[in-house]
């Protein structure tokens, strides 16, 4: 899939990924202008797989840099630990003459040093304090830094595809947003929805997967709900369903607006909801 021709950077989706066209427009768009590509939406919605997607369809070397509440700038560059040098010293360990032994590169330098384009990911840029995109503004606009102990500039040998998530946790800056191409991806819609079940369950049984959906689909449009079901939760819900053979009587009967679902677990992920449905459940019960 990949060759020195300008169709070695179009992006067409995977056999295991199913991007819409939307998406692959933009990821198209940010390979051709060698912007970042800033991806947000709701959490489960595939954007930290699409950096791993992107990586095999143009069979580029992925490079992950998943950020922190204490992750800095700085680290993506590299890091130079004094301490060990100065502990060394103390030591009389003849390593300390050379000071590179002391840096550890960081993962935009392995991106900038890479022998083959790679595919950089910044994964959930808005964990970290609110200065760490403005904080790399400079590097990924010059695409080079400076190493100050050891006075050597690392430039990159060739843009990398950079993407970058955000789970819209906090507002990133203009100047940051000015330089990157954006894409929210929307909640699947049911067709989406039943390609994505497809490939992950070719075999499933079409009955069983409607009314899944069915409930899947309304319960996320329960008012109230802390935090609604995603994508991937749908699909570890269909597992557990195949697995536990759940009778498709059990599925029929259910509602979420008078019942809890069955193995609601794996949809529902906070005491608040759960006990949300086991009221509603409670309310609808009594008026019947």
């Amino acid at each position: 899939m990949a060759d020195n021709t300008s169709d070695q950077t179009r992006f067409e989706g995977t056999q295991s990924y199913i991007a819409t066209e939307d998406l692959k427009v933009a990821v198209n768009a940010a390979v051709t202008l060698r912007r970042p590509l800033l991806v947000k939406g709701e959490p489960g919605t595939g954007k930290t797989v699409l950096a791993h997607e992107i990586s095999k369809a143009l069979d580029a070397p992925l490079i992950e840099w998943n950020v922190k509440s204490t992750t800095k700038a700085q680290q993506g560059l590299y890091e130079y630990d004094a301490v060990a040098r100065l502990r060394d010293g103390q030591l009389g360990d003849e390593r300390v003459h050379d000071i590179s032994n002391y840096i550890k590169k960081g993962k935009l330098w392995e991106a900038f040093t890479s022998e083959q384009l790679p595919v950089l990911l910044i994964d959930e840029i808005d964990k970290a304090d609110i200065e760490f995109p403005n904080d790399l503004l400079q590097e990924l606009d010059r695409m080079s830094f400076d190493v100050y102990e050891t006075h050597e500039r690392i430039e990159a040998k060739e843009r990398p595809i950079v993407v970058i998530t955000s789970n819209n946790e906090k507002e990133l800056p203009d100047a940051f947003l000015r330089r990157c191409f954006f894409h929210y991806i929307k909640f699947p819609d049911r067709e989406t929805m039943q390609e994505i079940i497809d490939v992950h369950y070719p075999d499933i049984q079409k009955t069983l997967v409607k009314k899944a959906m069915d409930i899947f689909y309304e319960l996320r449009e329960v008012p109230g709900l802390k935090k609604k079901p995603s994508t991937s939760e749908l699909l570890d819900w269909l597992k557990l369903l195949m697995n536990e053979d759940m009778p498709l009587e059990t599925l029929q009967d259910a509602n979420p607006n008078s019942a809890i679902p069955p193995l609601h677990g794996a949809l529902l992920k906070n005491e608040q909801d759960v006990m949300m449905f086991e009221r509603l459940a409670f309310m609808a019960r009594r008026q019947s």
